[in-house]
């Protein structure tokens, strides 16, 4: 079973076409170690833990031009239920539900404005074993040029209700699933973000120290694209790894939350 109930964020994933670099930036910038899967069919994809405790992964491109990029992962009970509801709400199934060796079943797919992201089935595997502490997976968020829509697509998939909050003279949306807001959105900021970036969705991983995190992120070769700045939930930065894959940090104060 996964951790998390369905329709929650479990998993993060990077895919990259540097794996090796990988390996040595995050955990040098997280303080994760990696474990190898074994089996020569998975190319080498590295389970990232914290103190023992799985909190990400990553592995190669699925096809060859892929950019690289992190993938949120929403647990679910039945992979091929929501194929079909991604389907018939306007959605693409990227990648149709398939096994992930005994660890579960997974599929890929689009939303209309074309943000990816993956469910997960857990069977051996239940996704990540911790969240927001340094280091672990705290929050999952939708930037979209088509607010309105998404509204309408996740609600059809994953029963999700919009909770609109004007902060800053913007509107962001939390996503509710029964009394938890389980991942936000919002509109791309253009004076932020490269404006011919899709619909997308990020990830970010707690951190102590925002500033730090993102000074030493560029220490090891990585790049700021938003410099570290605050918001109601927490000091946060986006950052760019080595490749180039997008990625957030948040520092989310003492409470934790």
């Amino acid at each position: 079973m996964s951790t998390v109930p369905p329709g929650t964020p479990c998993w993060a994933d990077l895919a990259t076409p540097d794996l090796t670099d990988a390996r040595r930036f995050y955990p040098e910038l997280f303080g994760w170690t990696g474990r190898v899967t074994p089996e020569p069919e998975a190319g080498g994809y590295t389970i990232f833990q914290l103190d023992g405790r799985s909190v990400a992964g990553a592995g190669p491109p699925a096809i060859p031009d892929q950019v690289p990029i992190w993938s949120t992962y929403l647990a679910t009970d039945d992979a091929e239920l929501v194929a079909g509801r991604v389907e018939r709400a306007g959605g693409q199934v990227v990648v149709p539900p398939f096994e992930v060796f005994d660890r579960g079943r997974m599929a890929v797919f689009a939303d209309p404005a074309g943000a990816t992201f993956s469910v997960w089935q857990p069977l051996a595997m239940p996704g990540a074993e911790v969240f927001n502490v340094p280091g672990a997976m705290s929050w999952t968020e939708l930037v979209t040029p088509d607010p309105e829509g998404a509204k309408v697509f996740y609600e059809l998939v994953f029963g999700w209700q919009p909770d609109d909050q004007l902060v800053g003279g913007m509107t962001y949306t939390g996503w509710r699933l029964g009394a938890q807001i389980v991942a936000g959105m919002m509109p791309p900021f253009a004076d932020d973000f490269p404006a011919d970036l899709p619909a997308y969705w990020t990830v970010y991983f707690a951190v102590a120290d925002a500033d730090a995190a993102a000074a030493r992120a560029a220490e090891l070769g990585g790049t700021i694209l938003v410099p570290p700045r605050d918001n109601p939930a927490g000091r946060f930065a986006a950052l760019r790894d080595p490749q180039g894959a997008l990625f957030s940090v948040i520092d989310l104060g003492p409470d934790g939350d």
